[in-house]
């Protein structure tokens, strides 16, 4: 029975974070980030969701690098992308961007991962040192075994996203489809090149936690890049507007490391 349990679990996980399914809608995706369905009821919204409240591995935490381990057996994080075609996609509580296919493959400690979709949130999710950024984009993984790995970016205010620019005017349009309540609203966007986003990186910081939307599932390896990007006002905008009104602000609040250990990877140490 348990292993049923933990099989449900994981494939509500996938299709929340892979696609949408009119099966797991009403229970699932029925949450927001305010009021009765917000971050501090998720857990009560669904039997579904207990880890939201119960778990003891969940995201998002705050990265005090006072504290963190230097971990000098961390690989570096190898990602190999492709130029895929995409589509955008809003499913009310988030924005992103699916892969049709294979998007490419990511390497944590000489295990592959395929890159699946990427998605923003707005403000950031994770922090650095109590230091909340404008926004937060992840890019979710799949094994073969569907085990999960997420790798995040921070971004502040500057100059325009490379990747946000080749979707610019496809947000627009998204902008004016309106959710179905059993579907997302898409727009095909053609190829995405992602090419910015494989650039070696010489730090990163490295836990294992959950997914940050319900059903809040654990053992997700996250790896926060050490790097932060920029992103312009005019397109923190363009991500929040095509989304529902309790969700523009899509950041769940931080949670308990509980006695977790942030591991650091820096290219100096090797």
């Amino acid at each position: 029975m348990a292993l049923r349990v933990s099989f449900s679990f994981l494939v509500i996980a996938l299709l929340v974070v892979f696609g949408p399914s009119a099966s797991v809608q009403d229970d699932t995706l029925s949450f927001s980030y305010t009021g009765q369905t917000g971050p501090e009821k998720w857990g009560s919204l669904s039997p579904n969701n207990t880890a939201c409240s119960n778990g003891k591995m969940q995201s998002p935490v705050d990265v005090v690098k006072s504290v963190l381990t230097p971990n000098k057996k961390l690989m570096p994080l190898t990602r190999v992308y492709r130029t895929s075609n995409a589509t955008l996609f809003n499913n009310g509580f988030n924005l992103g961007v699916r892969f049709e296919g294979n998007g490419g493959t990511l390497d944590v400690d000489g295990k592959n991962y395929n890159l699946m979709q990427l998605h923003w949130h707005t403000p950031s999710e994770h922090r650095l040192n109590g230091i909340q950024f404008p926004a937060e984009l992840h890019l979710v993984h799949r094994a073969a075994d569907q085990s999960l790995a997420v790798v995040a970016i921070l971004f502040n205010f500057g100059k325009e996203d490379i990747i946000l620019l080749q979707i610019k005017n496809k947000l627009a349009e998204l902008a004016k489809e309106a959710c179905k309540k059993d579907e997302d609203a898409t727009i095909p966007v053609g190829t995405v090149d992602l090419n910015e986003l494989q650039k070696k990186s010489r730090k990163y910081y490295r836990y294992v936690g959950s997914l940050t939307v319900p059903p809040c599932t654990e053992n997700v390896v996250w790896s926060i890049l050490g790097k932060v990007r920029t992103i312009s006002k005019h397109q923190l905008d363009a991500l929040k507007a095509p989304l529902d009104a309790s969700c523009k602000n899509n950041s769940r609040p931080l949670q308990s490391p509980n006695g977790r250990k942030i591991e650091l990877y820096d290219e100096l140490m090797h």
